[in-house]
């Protein structure tokens, strides 16, 4: 069977009675087996998933079927779905069983979607590189000794190697982005607070996106279609209409564009993508769009801010993994204060335990003022920033990441190196406004480049109509 790049392809097949969903959903758990070696999956749900496609079939047949019937679908391991483990890559919920589903999981259900399993991710969606899973590195399809990003890889994975059409993530600071980027496929992720987050497992509350990657801009329309929009369970998410962004793709107009100078001057970025992208500039002026350097004199504060404020919301979220309450818990401990420590030490990998300590020093009297608060002060000056100069343009450009993807384990023994290669995508994230990273190609080594496009709050549907026209979809 062919690879599919669209969701519509395969419906166009399916109504025409030349494909069969048991047949597709057959194809994916052969691709998947065939590349087990790259660990994408922490599970496949091998019996719900063909109890699913059997149920989807009819409906097809009798034309009854929703808008994402056909569309294969693999979620991050730290989304919830009823009676199915989610573990978030950790031994700390190891074996645990979700008891409910999260509100993305029911409105994928609900729109005729097959859920084929649980996607590797870095622990708790902790790291930039896929290493920190419990369950092992996921590897990158184009070069296996490469990493495939964090903390959605397995996400990012599954959709380079055609193992599912497409797949969730949480972006918290660019765990969506990043790995599309170094992956080769599409990463969006919406305005905070425009896709639920109720039964997605914690990271760091006032960040946390679910996001999608895909091979198509059209596949990310329609599943923000279904995704989106107001949701009683979580209050954090927005009330506005939801826009049937599918529809209006061929709709996007000629935008202002400012490119964010000193991303691109940056000494940091491989030269590589610098010149991907410079030739992506290029191609926008061709398509009629107004393109000018702007400056944005807060880059080195973007990172200092992101890790104070995350590693802050972390440790106050990690702490009912306690050993009483939930998660892994220590049989040999004599006491509860041992109880405790044991369980949390054997429980959590290195990096999380590293950012809830970090994250615990901030909260800690004497440095909240220093640190924390001082975090928030600069969080609204690059919020500030970022809607003054959308005052005056449409859409921002950056890079995704400042290089390629890189060996496996080249950069874990100093997390400082690691924390530096969010750089790029924490600035969307602190702002929480929109945010696709989109594949350039590739360069001499045939490893993955790709180019960052950033929205005013809730513009979606110009962000995505963008992507289409400057991908050549519409």
């Amino acid at each position: 069977m062919k690879k599919y790049t669209s969701l519509t392809e395969i419906q166009g097949k399916l109504a025409l009675k030349e494909l069969k969903i048991q047949d597709l959903l057959s194809y994916y758990l052969e691709q998947i087996e065939k590349n087990k070696h790259l660990n994408a999956f922490n599970e496949v749900f091998f019996d719900s998933a063909a109890k699913q496609a059997i149920l989807v079939q009819e409906k097809v047949n009798l034309g009854t079927a929703g808008k994402l019937a056909g569309m294969v679908i693999g979620i991050k391991d730290n989304i919830c779905y009823l009676d199915h483990q989610v573990t978030a890559s950790s031994k700390m919920l190891e074996d645990f069983v979700a008891p409910y589903s999260s509100t993305v999981v029911k409105r994928l259900l609900r729109e005729d979607a097959i859920i084929i399993g649980r996607l590797n991710c870095d622990e708790f969606a902790m790291g930039g590189s896929n290493e920190t899973s419990y369950f092992g590195p996921v590897k990158n399809a184009v070069d296996p000794h490469r990493v495939s990003g964090g903390s959605s890889g397995g996400s990012a994975v599954a959709v380079q190697a055609d193992l599912c059409l497409a797949a969730l993530g949480t972006d918290t600071g660019g765990s969506v982005r990043q790995p599309a980027a170094f992956c080769g496929c599409i990463g969006f992720k919406p305005t905070y607070g425009r896709i639920s987050r109720y039964g997605v497992i914690a990271y760091a509350s006032s960040f946390d996106q679910v996001g999608t990657l895909t091979s198509s801009v059209s596949d990310a329309s329609i599943l923000m279609e279904v995704l989106a929009g107001a949701d009683e369970e979580d209050s954090t998410v927005a009330t506005l209409e939801v826009p049937n962004y599918s529809q209006f793709l061929t709709q996007g107009g000629k935008k202002k564009i400012a490119v964010l100078e000193e991303t691109i001057s940056n000494e940091a970025l491989d030269p590589e993508i610098k010149q991907a992208i410079l030739v992506a500039i290029e191609k926008l002026k061709s398509q009629g769009h107004t393109i000018e350097y702007v400056s944005f004199d807060l880059l080195d504060y973007l990172v200092p801010a992101y890790y104070v404020l995350t590693t802050a919301e972390a440790s106050s979220n990690l702490s009912r993994y306690d050993g009483v309450h939930f998660g892994y818990r220590n049989q040999e401990a004599k006491n509860l204060t041992s109880l405790y420590k044991l369980s949390r030490a054997e429980g959590f990998g290195e990096e999380v335990k590293r950012r809830i300590l970090l994250g615990t020093f901030v909260l800690s009297a004497g440095y909240y003022d220093a640190y924390y608060q001082k975090a928030q002060q600069v969080r609204r000056l690059i919020r500030e920033k970022i809607e003054d100069l959308f005052q005056q343009y449409d859409m921002l450009i950056s890079p995704v990441a400042p290089t390629p993807p890189f060996k496996m384990g080249e950069n874990m023994q100093d997390p400082l190196v690691m924390y530096m290669a969010d750089i790029y995508t924490v600035l969307a994230s602190l702002a929480g406004i929109p945010a696709v990273a989109l594949p350039l190609g590739n360069n001499k080594e045939r490893l993955p480049l790709s180019i960052q496009l950033m929205t005013k709050h809730f513009n979606e549907l110009e962000l995505l109509a963008l992507s289409a026209s400057f991908l050549n979809e519409v």
